[in-house]
């Protein structure tokens, strides 16, 4: 099999040319790098790679056969909605964004790419925290066993799914303790020690933190793992209309953070009774939709009402000199499956896009010599990146030894918003061309003007992105008054409304059919939005009461 390079400055293309048999096979201009990820998990991975080097006759595979092997790891890269498991698992490894290997069982390692950009994203969630009046605190891993047992419904629901530490060295535990699944056990014991009167309240604390839960269903990277990092808020009021109105807070914080600064549109629902947190009167959580038609919940608020208040003593003395019991509410933004949306939502068949201000490389300078100019060129690149760099843009420049084509790649594979290329003639003139990753727009910036458009147009890039993903989101909402247009619905990857009997308890037999006929969940009636019931249940026939949303989940 016989391979040529292309010569174009800014490539770093192979092309099959010809089979050693004397055919012509036509196939596409491919980019070194998108090659590498092709074939790196073929088992002749080696001997490919040998032949993409050396541009030799390799007589063991056949022209034929390679170019087959190419063109389909190719068409399966490169579409992300219809084969978007493939392309997950592909580009969470290619963009070093985690490690499967570590040696016990659904634990991730997360990878500096995937980190940095998690802990901007923080940063950006707690900042919003503070704004509405959280205070942030750290509270140990370790829970009682004991503190479970103080609220039966929550013991019920979360005790399968923990860890237990039953001995300390050689020592066994006189109690076991639990690996924090959640903090409400954790927080409240200490809440009855510090609020005493009405002055104490409204308590708003949030809590950064790691969580490990026994998930006994298939772990995804960043989707779902047996320990993942998120924030949880925890607080505490005199009245219950205090409390509800910290329900529609942390909604309006969701909306703010994940929607307007990380262009991931969802909808609220109220989740039925069957499907509520362990301990809750009423729990509303955000689902948004993935590429391949399934919904991953985001952040959940949780009204405790007086449930939890009241087996661990949270009381306060109000103005009569009377003790009542506190109104509470919880929040859980999981920064570690928001992650996972952003990527799958922005991402699309060259790798990762994304966010501006999420970016741990926001411009990547590429520097693109020829014999005679390597000096003046690097030096100009170099100077860019400390030009942008001193305006508090985080800028890198790539002089590794690849082929401006290769790096092209590589750092749209990585989601870099903005790459800025430096060759000769931009050395000479100081006119760059600047290239954004979501549309691949060219335009040509002086130097001087750089810092100020890559702001611009950063905030631009997100508002684009914003529009895009909104529009997609909205188009896949759709109604089903039978089980027929249910299934229908489904399979187009949609989120389906429909009539629902009831979302008390005595619902959850015709949820159960849903299941098992279409598999999907009832999610729940949106928030926010009056939608009067109509016709009959799409399960059982009787006279519906309400209108739900129904979709397949992970």
């Amino acid at each position: 099999m016989v391979f040529a390079n292309c010569n174009q400055r800014s490539c770093g293309f192979i092309r099959a040319i010809r089979h050693p048999e004397g055919q012509n096979i036509r196939v596409p201009m491919l980019p070194c790098c998108r090659i590498y990820r092709m074939v790196c998990l073929h088992e002749n991975r080696k001997k490919l790679l040998a032949v993409i080097h050396h541009c030799i006759t390799f007589p063991p595979l056949s022209c034929y056969e390679a170019v087959l092997i190419l063109l389909s790891r190719n068409q399966a890269m490169q579409n992300k909605k219809s084969n978007f498991s493939e392309w997950y698992t592909e580009i969470t490894k290619e963009a070093k964004l985690c490690d499967l290997r570590y040696n016990v069982k659904g634990f991730v390692i997360f990878m500096p790419w995937s980190v940095m950009s998690m802990k901007k994203m923080y940063s950006i969630y707690e900042a919003e925290m503070e704004r509405t009046g959280h205070k942030p605190a750290w509270f140990p891993a370790l829970i009682p066993e004991s503190n479970f047992h103080k609220e039966a419904k929550h013991v019920e629901g979360f005790t399968p799914e923990v860890f237990w530490v039953e001995r300390a060295g050689e020592n066994k535990l006189e109690e076991r303790l639990a690996m924090r699944p959640t903090s409400e056990t954790a927080m409240y014991q200490m809440y009855s020690l510090w609020i005493q009167g009405k002055s104490d309240l409204p308590l708003k604390i949030y809590h950064p933190s790691q969580v490990w839960r026994y998930e006994t269903k298939a772990t995804r990277p960043f989707i779902r793992s047996r320990e993942f990092y998120w924030i949880e808020s925890h607080d505490a009021f005199a009245t219950e209309a205090e409390a509800r109105a910290q329900v529609q807070e942390d909604m309006e914080m969701a909306q703010n953070v994940i929607f307007g600064e990380f262009g991931v549109p969802f909808l609220f629902f109220e989740r039925p009774q069957w499907d509520k947190f362990p301990g809750a009167v009423s729990t509303y959580a955000a689902d948004c939709l993935m590429p391949d038609g399934r919904v991953l919940q985001l952040p959940s608020t949780h009204l405790l009402g007086q449930n939890f208040a009241k087996p661990f003593d949270v009381k306060f003395l109000n103005e009569k000199g009377e003790s009542e019991y506190c109104w509470q509410t919880c929040y859980g933004p999981c920064i570690s499956r928001i992650y996972a949306a952003i990527i799958s939502q922005h991402g699309d068949d060259s790798g990762l896009v994304l966010p501006y201000s999420l970016a741990p490389i926001q411009a990547i300078v590429v520097p693109i010599p020829r014999k005679g100019n390597e000096e003046a060129v690097n030096q100009a690149a170099r100077e860019t990146v400390s030009l942008l760099s001193k305006s508090g843009i985080r800028a890198e420049g790539d002089f590794s030894q690849n082929t401006p084509g290769f790096k092209y790649n590589e750092w749209e594979m990585k989601g870099v918003p903005f790459r800025i290329e430096v060759g000769g003639r931009e050395a000479e003139s100081g006119i760059y061309t600047v290239v954004r990753r979501d549309i691949r727009a060219k335009a040509s910036v002086k130097k001087e003007e750089l810092a100020s458009w890559l702001l611009h147009e950063g905030a631009r890039m997100l508002s684009d992105m914003k529009k895009k993903a909104q529009n997609g989101f909205d188009s896949c909402i759709s109604k089903a008054d039978s089980m027929e247009t249910l299934a229908t619905e489904l399979e187009a990857g949609h989120i389906v409304s429909a009539p629902f009997c009831t979302m008390e308890k005595e619902g959850e037999a015709c949820a159960d059919a849903v299941k098992e006929k279409c598999a999907a969940n009832v999610r729940g009636t949106r928030y926010g939005k009056s939608e009067r019931a109509h016709g009959k249940c799409i399960a059982c026939g009787k006279e519906a009461s309400a209108i739900v949303y129904i979709a397949r989940q992970y």
